[in-house]
């Protein structure tokens, strides 16, 4: 059997929508997790997010929220690429791309690499998402179990356990 699929919960929950890669991730817990897949909020853990996916995975799915100049609440998929050749990186800007350029550099490789995204409407300290963007959870959790169907995770895999990063965990590993 192929390494499992990733769904990777990213942003800052303490940033009003920049949470809802967060929330996504929980609505999936909470319902149960796809077949063959590990899903997982990693918060602002970018550097964590890129040592995992050098494990083995054979894809991700990132889930976060996305400046795109739509508007507020819309989703988005976007395939960014499997293959990435190594660059540097910056510790402190672990975008999505930041992160996979990191796993190309220490030599990790993923076959599929996909972001489903959504427009925010704020991105200030704020605990909470705006009510478009909240609205746009229970679609884009929609999207997330089609887009794991699509990469293949097998439907007679067992679903690999959950876990949750944040800054006093940042040691944790995936079990």
């Amino acid at each position: 059997m192929n390494p499992p699929t990733l769904v990777a919960g990213v942003g800052n929950v303490l940033l009003a929508d920049d949470g809802f890669g967060v929330e996504v991730v929980r609505r999936l817990l909470d319902a149960g997790p796809p077949p063959g897949v590990t899903v997982a909020d990693y918060g602002i853990s970018g550097m964590q997010l890129a040592l995992d996916l050098c494990s083995g995975y054979r894809a991700v799915v990132l889930v976060d929220a996305l400046g795109r100049g739509h508007p507020p609440g819309t989703v988005s998929l976007l395939d960014l690429g499997g293959a990435r050749e190594p660059v540097g990186f910056d510790a402190h800007g672990m975008r999505p791309d930041a992160v996979l350029d990191l796993v190309a550099t220490l030599g990790g490789r993923l076959d599929r690499a996909l972001l489903v995204g959504c427009e925010p409407a704020i991105v200030h300290p704020q605990i909470g998402l705006s009510a478009r963007v909240a609205a746009a959870v229970e679609p884009a959790t929609r999207l997330v179990r089609s887009v794991v169907e699509e990469v293949g995770a097998s439907e007679e895999a067992p679903a690999t356990p959950a876990h949750s990063y944040s800054h006093s965990h940042s040691n944790s590993r995936r079990s």
